[in-house]
């Protein structure tokens, strides 16, 4: 890895924040990390839940890169880069950054890590948009390589080169989104296989357990070494996706009515009959899941494919 001398401030201590805090201060050896959040008890609460982020690094080194502060002018004042993961709320955000630009080097670039708030809404009072840009990871970031880059109209190419650069150089995944989007492209797609498998649950075709066993035994393997379109054009043989289009495009079209005939009838809408149901079931399947355990799992899934 290319260091990088970085100096960042991060907006935010919850998961996400403290994953990001973990991924810059591991990837990074010579970047300082500065967490600014308005709890009383940050620095008591960030020395006892991020050593769980930091699995197999030097702790003393990372915590020795690491500082908290307790206003918003002293956590932006020395920052390369400003990286907010702040309540998912436009308001807020709105707010926040004509504060943080107000106080931030001139040269500062800032990263907003929203699920699905655009930086055109977010940089409505800014003086200067161009230097906003979301970046949008999958959780947990300092695990998972995807960042999903979405510029807005106003992002410039400076604020995209150095941004690019920067996860890069940390051997992450960064992929820039062409156009804003509700949800952008990860949890578009995520969602649009979370419908279906509610779907299927509540109309008896299949349970909650089940429905995991075959997405983790078919799609979930093969996706980790090939995407939808990869492996359908593999599917096709020599013909590539347009033969497999041509064989079984009929059985795609059918799946596809199928969904949309359950969308209409109103059959999966948030918080419709079936909710409890599902929800309920999953209860009882999994309790409380060990997160510890899907990491590690996920860890080695990585490593396995070379993308870790």
């Amino acid at each position: 890895m290319a260091e990088c001398e970085y100096s960042i401030t991060l907006i935010g201590a919850g998961t996400i924040g403290l994953s990001f805090a973990a991924l810059h201060l591991t990837k990074n050896p010579i970047c300082t990390v500065t967490i600014y959040d308005t709890r009383p008890d940050l620095q008591a609460y960030v020395k006892q839940h991020l050593p769980g982020y930091l699995q197999d690094a030097d702790q003393s080194a990372c915590f020795s890169r690491l500082q908290f502060a307790d206003d918003l002018q002293a956590a932006v004042k020395d920052a390369t880069t400003v990286q907010e993961q702040g309540p998912e709320n436009a308001d807020f955000k709105v707010s926040i950054w004509p504060r943080i630009e107000q106080h931030a080097p001139w040269d500062a670039i800032f990263w907003s890590s929203t699920s699905g708030i655009p930086a055109s809404v977010q940089s409505a009072q800014m003086k200067d948009p161009s230097r906003l840009v979301v970046v949008h990871p999958y959780n947990p970031p300092h695990i998972m390589p995807l960042l999903e880059v979405v510029p807005s109209a106003y992002t410039s190419q400076g604020t995209m080169d150095r941004t690019l650069a920067y996860w890069r150089a940390l051997g992450r995944s960064p992929v820039v989104v062409k156009k804003e989007c509700t949800g952008f492209v990860a949890n578009r797609l995520a969602f649009a296989l979370y419908r279906e498998a509610c779907s299927l649950v509540a109309q008896g075709v299949v349970d909650v357990k089940n429905l995991d066993e075959i997405v983790q035994t078919s799609m979930g393997p093969r996706w980790s070494v090939a995407g939808p379109f990869k492996s359908y054009h593999a599917g096709g043989g020599e013909g590539g996706l347009t033969s497999f289009m041509d064989k079984i495009g009929g059985t795609v079209q059918e799946c596809w009515d199928g969904s949309e005939k359950d969308v209409k009838k109103g059959k999966i809408d948030v918080g419709g009959k079936w909710q409890a149901d599902v929800c309920r079931q999953a209860d009882e399947a999994y309790g409380v899941v060990d997160t510890t355990e899907r990491d590690e799992k996920t860890r080695k899934v990585l490593a396995a494919v070379g993308r870790h």
